[in-house]
């Protein structure tokens, strides 16, 4: 079927399904944490990243120290409110994306980051490990100038550890936070309801130093 087909480029403005205004409804908790997914949560930050399915990157935050919540939702394309089949067709052009709440209080962007880039191959393209399409390109999303700054750095600091690695050129987004729209409760925290369940998720091997990161 021609909703499902891979598609390696981004659609254009015309091409791109039109997607509803009704917002996905979500679960009231996390279903690890017990921390509601979404809300005012005083006192702490948010980091938004994409690192190919989210389904285990979502389970790396968190199990990270200082995360209070995390949900997983679709970003960076251009119709409102879309179904996972929508998604996967490379007719939004959305990717599969983590916001991961965290209390700075217990640990720090830079903490965060490193979670990131060493959790996948961010030199991939529009692919990571075998899932291959556009849904699956590597992002990294800044709320701040701060943040802007320090995943600038980051990126930087770790191109020149995966060259010295035989690695080639990071791909991933870098850009302000857009639009997040939660994906469906069947994928919200999926690795804790389906212990065994897929997870495609894989590293370079190569280490990200926290101290490279530094403003």
């Amino acid at each position: 079927m021609a909703l499902f087909r891979k598609k390696l480029d981004l659609p254009t403005p015309g091409e791109a399904l039109p997607g509803r205004a009704t917002r996905m409804p979500i679960p009231p908790s996390h279903f690890v944490t017990g921390e509601p997914l979404d809300g005012v949560f005083e006192g702490c930050e948010r980091i938004l990243v994409a690192m190919g399915c989210f389904w285990g990157a979502e389970r790396k935050f968190w199990q990270a120290p200082g995360v209070v919540s995390t949900s997983v939702g679709y970003v960076a394309g251009a119709t409102p409110n879309p179904t996972y089949e929508e998604v996967c067709s490379g007719l939004t052009g959305h990717t599969e994306a983590v916001r991961a709440i965290y209390d700075p209080k217990q640990t720090s962007y830079e903490a965060m980051l490193r979670i990131f880039w060493e959790s996948h191959d961010p030199t991939q393209g529009m692919r990571q490990g075998n899932d291959v399409g556009t849904q699956y390109r590597s992002g990294l999303y800044y709320y701040d100038d701060a943040q802007k700054t320090l995943a600038l750095a980051s990126r930087d600091a770790y191109q020149e550890k995966l060259r010295a690695a035989g690695y080639g050129r990071i791909t991933t987004e870098i850009g302000p936070a857009p639009e997040y729209y939660f994906a469906e409760d069947y994928h919200q925290q999926y690795l804790a309801k389906n212990p065994n369940g897929y997870c495609g998720l894989g590293g370079t091997g190569v280490s990200c130093p926290i101290g490279v990161v530094s403003a």
